[in-house]
């Protein structure tokens, strides 16, 4: 996501949001981590997926090896079953897009992660689980941190950035309701004169859009900063007084996400194997309007709500782990879903769980590795792609029943 992406402090006058190259204090020192090389796994054999495969039993499931994948440690196995323990509740309740997996499948391993000692979590992932591959099996990971910024509750001359909670005029459609060839899809949008039109735009926003509405539920201090954090999803604002506001995804405007990273890449404005975070944050700097006209060539807006309790929270609505969560495409691997990464890069390697989606995660074996908050987060992270092998470990009762379904010639 972020090699997708990027931001600066508006000042308003009276023509307008005005970006300024550098933010009011010194911000974090961008350098993102020299990646560790490692041997990428090898795919098992398959048939290319179909071209019109729209979910992961449609793009091809093979039975891998029966086990734990080798090189799972004690240390990686604890983490992952204290983020699948706490995914359990809401897995239980969802209803499986990938068509994996069905309604009581989970059941048996969550009763049994409840009361499973951590230190004996490889045993619980051998027995519970086994191995399967979606499609080709060939992955691709990068990473996303919780981003802590210096922001307040109210607006000052340095705090003049917007945080905007969710508009009472912002309306989701499921149009799954209309028409059952679109079920899972949801657009977003306002009413004007009767019609359902897409909502404002960054450009818009940034523009004024939402003023005077009182939307605001804090301000940041450098909208580049404010840019990224609303790529990551959650945040933290470090408000002047040294306290700690936490904010989470609450909604979006529902224009697709565009990577500025990617854009700045096929200009030849960064070099290929340069972009990151880091490398993004730099070039806007240098930018005399701060970034601002790159920014709003991604029309993507992220709404925030404050959180009070533990977080920050995926998209099942539990909190994720750093180090052992990661964001998928849920029409390709179940959320709650063990993953397991063997791919070029050491740091994301081992095994993670599915707790959260994003806008740029889609497809088969495409993930994005939550790495936690702080300084190590964000330069992991933020140079984070890596590309390999994927595994999915599902409850033994899901390969059962696809391996008689495909054995039965389905």
């Amino acid at each position: 996501m972020l090699f997708t992406s990027a931001c600066s402090t508006i000042v308003p006058n009276s023509g307008g949001p005005v970006a300024s190259p550098r933010p009011a204090s010194s911000p974090i020192a961008e350098q993102a981590a020299r990646p560790t090389p490692a041997t990428p796994g090898t795919p098992l054999p398959t048939a290319p997926a179909p071209a019109d495969a729209t979910n992961a039993a449609g793009a091809g499931v093979i039975a891998g090896p029966d086990g734990v994948p080798r090189g799972l440690t004690a240390q990686n196995a604890a983490r992952a079953l204290v983020a699948f323990r706490l995914s359990c509740p809401a897995v239980m309740r969802r209803t499986d897009a990938s068509g994996l997996t069905q309604s009581g499948d989970w059941d048996v391993a969550c009763v049994a992660a409840r009361d499973w000692a951590d230190g004996d979590a490889i045993r619980f992932f051998a027995e519970q689980f086994r191995t399967v591959q979606i499609g080709d099996g060939r992955g691709q990971a990068t990473g996303y941190f919780e981003p802590e910024i210096a922001g307040s509750r109210t607006r000052t001359a340095r705090f003049s950035t917007p945080v905007y909670g969710v508009p009472n005029d912002l309306i989701e459609v499921d149009l799954g309701q209309f028409s059952a060839s679109l079920a899972g899809k949801r657009i977003r949008g306002r009413m004007e004169n009767g019609r359902l039109i897409p909502y404002f735009d960054r450009a818009a926003i940034d523009g004024g859009a939402l003023n005077g509405r009182g939307l605001e539920i804090a301000w940041a201090e450098d909208a580049i900063e404010f840019f990224f954090l609303q790529i990551q999803g959650s945040g933290r604002l470090r408000l002047p007084d040294g306290s700690v506001m936490r904010i989470g995804y609450a909604s979006q405007n529902g224009h697709d996400f565009v990577g500025v990273g990617r854009l700045l890449l096929g200009r030849g404005e960064l070099p290929a194997g340069g972009v990151s975070m880091q490398s993004i944050i730099a070039h806007m700097r240098r930018q005399s309007d701060g970034g601002m006209a790159l920014m709003h060539e991604n029309p993507s807006w992220v709404f925030f709500r404050e959180l009070t309790g533990a977080g920050p929270l995926g998209s099942l609505g539990v909190q994720v782990v750093g180090r052992a969560s990661v964001a998928a495409d849920p029409a390709y691997i179940p959320l709650g879903a063990p993953v397991w990464l063997a791919l070029d890069r050491a740091e994301p390697n081992g095994l993670w769980i599915a707790q959260d989606t994003g806008g740029a995660i889609r497809g088969a074996n495409r993930v994005d590795t939550f790495w936690g908050a702080g300084g190590e987060a964000r330069a992991i992270a933020g140079g984070m792609n890596a590309r390999g092998a994927v595994l999915l470990l599902l409850p033994r009762i899901s390969v059962e029943r696809l391996l008689a379904a495909h054995h039965g010639g389905g």
